[in-house]
């Protein structure tokens, strides 16, 4: 089966919002095996957006749209599929009572222009909204299958898994299983190098690289009759591609991100981190704590970008600070070791550095970090140099800095 997705909205276009519905269904279309060609986006425009699906309706078996379900005048999106396929709007019965109900349970009047969100196309199928007012809509026809879903994230998520999933498998002729290889601290054209031949030579599973922020991602992914021969197809590879990369750029399998993995760790070993920043300004403590249950490993997190903060809050020595400067290896390392001791932590991060535009010197220019992780093994110290000159990179360096002090944290919680 071949897909197509069309995400309606003006305001896509504009760039007023990001298109994250497309990468959703990508993922969750490409773990049941079906082949997605195109996605787009097209404007609350009925002229246009009939174009498109008549485009995608002539190579596609299914097209997916989100976006343009809504009571509002510019909301066309059934509209224009309906008039596609020549069917009347009809009323369905089950939405229109969810409707009355979601605006009697919250004390609202519902207007005339909310009726019709109760409309889908005649032959269609109402697929149920649990966080919100306006349902999805299933249609086959014409041998074609069409499937209209809302717009926000929060809607078209928990519909698509709750719905269109369990709907979409029984056209799935295979099982489809991928296991994701996280890397850090080796580029993607490293990882090519290495790895060209399996990448080029495998059918399955195949391997595939994707690069992220400082990061790599492999995805290798198995077709078979079961997800347990999937996964016996899989396993030996993953073990082949840590073989020939090495174990020490992988942080995890299907990890999701360095944070998650670090508070992992931690809570397997029942282990505290504590960070000490200075040019992240707290994004290193952030990305520990936006991971649900970091409140068991993390207690303290201290952002002292001023000399006299590092020497009151964090303990520095200020002949450190006058010797070697604020930015070195000296004071990273006492900080790591300060802020441990402080919150009576098992492991200490700290990051300084100069993460621009402005600040650096030919000695330390803009990029120059400092990462140290401190432990009862001792103290280790990272001296990167992220920038690239180009003055507009302080987002980069600062996450760049924080994921080198986040690999350095989960390395030591393997040691203790």
């Amino acid at each position: 089966m071949n897909a197509e997705i069309i995400c309606v909205g003006t305001e896509i276009l504009l760039g007023d919002i990001v298109d994250t519905n497309s990468a959703f269904i990508s993922r969750h279309l490409a773990a049941m095996g079906i082949n997605l060609y195109h996605h787009c986006a097209v404007g609350d425009n009925p002229q246009r957006l009939e174009e498109q699906l008549a485009i995608s309706l002539s190579h596609s078996d299914l097209v997916i749209l989100t976006g343009g379900l809504g009571p509002t005048y510019d909301d066309l999106t059934k509209e224009t599929v309906a008039k596609h396929f020549g069917r009347a709007l009809v009323p369905d019965t089950d939405s229109m009572e969810r409707l009355n109900s979601f605006f009697s349970k919250n004390g609202r009047v519902m207007t005339e222009n909310n009726k019709k969100q109760a409309l889908i196309p005649e032959g269609g199928m109402a697929v149920k909204n649990d966080n919100g007012t306006a349902p999805g809509i299933i249609l086959e026809a014409d041998g074609k299958i069409v499937i209209l879903l809302p717009g926000p994230p929060r809607e078209m998520t928990a519909m698509f898994t709750s719905e269109i999933v369990p709907y979409l498998q029984k056209f799935q002729s295979a099982t489809f299983v991928s296991k994701n290889i996280h890397i850090f601290g080796m580029g993607e054209s490293q990882v090519e190098s290495m790895l060209k031949d399996m990448m080029v030579s495998m059918e399955n599973p195949t391997v595939a690289p994707y690069a992220k922020t400082g990061e790599v991602l492999l995805r290798v992914t198995a077709s078979s009759d079961s997800p347990e021969h999937a996964l016996a197809i899989i396993n030996p590879v993953i073990e082949k591609i840590t073989a020939v990369i090495g174990k020490q750029v992988i942080y995890g399998i299907d990890a999701e991100s360095l944070q998650k993995a670090l508070v992992l760790a931690l809570r397997q070993k029942h282990l505290k981190v504590a960070t000490a920043e200075s040019c992240t300004g707290g994004l290193l403590s952030q990305r520990v704590t936006e991971i649900p249950g970091s409140s068991e490993v993390f207690d303290c997190g201290l952002v002292t970008y001023s000399n006299e903060q590092k020497i009151k809050l964090l303990s520095v020595n200020p002949a450190t600070l006058e010797q070697y400067g604020a930015v070195s290896a000296q004071t990273a390392a006492e900080m790591a070791e300060n802020v441990r001791k402080l919150a009576n932590a098992d492991i200490g991060l700290s990051v300084t550095g100069i993460a621009g535009p402005g600040g650096g010197t030919p000695e330390k220019p803009v990029g120059r970090v400092y990462v140290a992780c401190s432990s009862k093994n001792g103290t280790a110290v990272k001296e990167l140099n992220l920038g690239r000159g180009t003055g507009a990179e302080r987002d980069t360096i600062r996450h760049l800095a924080s994921s080198h002090a986040l690999h350095m944290g989960l390395a030591a919680a393997e040691k203790l």
